[in-house]
C-alpha cells in the first residue's frame, strides 16, 4: 500500500527532565501514556528515558491533523503536569500537520520550543487491521 499522500504524522519529542524530578517525570508519563491509551486517538505512543543524561524521548503517531487536534484538547491536565518535570529540548515532526497545527505548537504555557518539520517522500505501513474474512 503506497501511502506517499498519507496524513499520518509521527512526533518525536526530546525533553530534558529537571534534576531531582525523575521521579515525578515517570509518575506523570505513565499517568498520561494510561490516559492517551484508554481515551486518546494516536495509534502509538512510545516513551524511552536516558537516565544518565536525564533525557526522554516520546514517539506519537497520529492519523491526522484532527487527531493531533483531539489528543491536545483531551490531554492537556496530563500535558501539563508531564511538563512540571521537564522541558522540550527539541521536537520533530514527520508529516504535514496542518496550518493550524503549526501555529499551536506551543508548551502549555504558550511558550514556544525548537521543532523541524520532515514533509513525508514514501512509505507504507501495516497498521491497517484486515477486516473479517480478508
Amino acid at each position: 500500500m503506497e501511502i506517499t499522500n498519507s496524513s499520518t504524522i509521527l512526533f518525536r519529542n526530546t525533553m530534558r527532565i529537571t534534576d531531582g524530578h525523575l521521579d515525578g517525570f515517570r509518575r506523570a508519563i505513565t499517568q498520561a501514556v494510561a490516559f492517551a491509551r484508554e481515551h486518546g486517538p494516536q495509534l502509538m505512543v512510545e516513551v524511552f528515558v536516558d537516565e544518565k543524561r536525564m533525557l526522554a524521548h516520546s514517539f506519537q503517531l497520529y492519523r491526522d491533523s484532527d487527531a493531533i487536534r483531539a489528543h491536545w484538547r483531551l490531554s492537556d491536565p496530563y500535558i501539563r503536569e508531564v511538563m512540571e518535570h521537564c522541558t522540550v529540548q527539541h521536537f520533530e515532526i514527520f508529516g504535514e500537520p496542518d496550518r493550524d497545527i503549526m501555529a499551536s505548537l506551543k508548551t502549555p504555557d504558550g511558550e514556544s520550543f525548537p521543532f523541524t518539520v520532515s514533509p513525508r517522500i514514501a512509505g507504507f505501513n501495516r497498521l491497517e487491521t484486515p477486516g473479517p474474512g480478508e
